[in-house]
């Protein structure tokens, strides 16, 4: 079954390794490219790891275009009050962005505004502010380098500092920047959103990329979230944006990443059978 014409989308390839260097991530290629997919979603890369270029030029030699991850560390973060950690957190941004570059993307997504996993205190709006700058400042090289810079809004048991369509909307305002853009994910958004369409709408006019991911984290045809009607009403919007599809199962990922994130069970088998499962959503 083929996807709907003029549809860009992505997976993200934890569905079917965390290890981006491994021969499961290459043999993953042709099976996404198959099925109808443009794009693969890395996870986080140390931008100074050998073999980068090689990699970005083994994801486009399959036919697809890779999208990058920003993060952020205890030692390197933007959000931090410490002006020497915030300083390192600008430049691991920048340095993401360089190594983007470097692999022929056009996309780096993430969470560049903090800590992934650092929920346990509310940031002052002076705090989301001056990282709303510092992130600004990242997007706008980032475009001048031919990239999309997105930020995802993720739930409140992994940031304190952005959980909603609203909040990422203010986000990009305090910014300052016009290349600046957000990623949206229904997995987080039935988590904080009263009205999950009406946060996509909020969003729209900064609206870079939208996930589909089911309550689950498993398979998109099965779970609490009804994604068929999701995406008819996002498209009744008018999104044309870039689409992503995300599925986590612990027998497919390395086990500290599978910890981290919070992923017990196998809730697929093969990541062949989840892009398959997840395709059938868009066609």
């Amino acid at each position: 079954m083929a996807l709907l014409a003029g549809t860009d989308l992505a997976c993200q390839s934890a569905a079917f390794t965390t290890d981006a260097f491994s021969d499961d991530f290459a043999r993953c290629l042709p099976i996404l490219k198959d099925a109808g997919y443009r794009r693969v979603v890395l996870g986080p890369l140390d931008p100074s790891a050998r073999g980068i270029e090689a990699l970005g030029a083994r994801i486009h030699d399959a036919g697809l275009a890779p999208i990058t991850m920003a993060v952020q560390s205890p030692e390197a973060n933007v959000r931090s009050g410490g002006p020497d950690v915030r300083r390192r957190g600008f430049e691991q941004l920048r340095r993401t962005v360089e190594m983007t570059q470097r692999m022929g993307g056009d996309q780096l997504n993430g969470v560049p505004y903090g800590v992934h996993g650092d929920a346990a205190t509310l940031p002052t709006e002076r705090e989301v502010a001056t990282t709303a700058a510092l992130v600004g400042d990242v997007a706008d090289e980032a475009a001048a380098a031919g990239i999309m810079m997105t930020f995802e809004v993720v739930n409140r048991y992994e940031t304190s500092v952005l959980n909603t369509a609203e909040q990422a909307v203010r986000f990009v305002e305090l910014s300052g920047s016009r290349n600046l853009r957000i990623h949206l994910d229904t997995f987080h958004m039935a988590l904080e959103e009263t009205d999950l369409l009406g946060g996509v709408a909020h969003a729209l006019p900064h609206l870079g990329y939208l996930e589909f991911g089911q309550s689950s984290r498993g398979l998109l045809s099965t779970g609490a979230l009804d994604l068929a009607g999701i995406l008819a009403g996002v498209r009744q919007l008018g999104y044309t944006g870039r689409y992503g599809v995300e599925g986590f199962s612990r027998v497919t990922m390395q086990e500290p990443v599978a910890d981290a994130l919070r992923i017990w069970g196998t809730t697929f088998t093969t990541g062949e059978e989840f892009v398959r499962d997840a395709a059938a959503l868009f066609a």
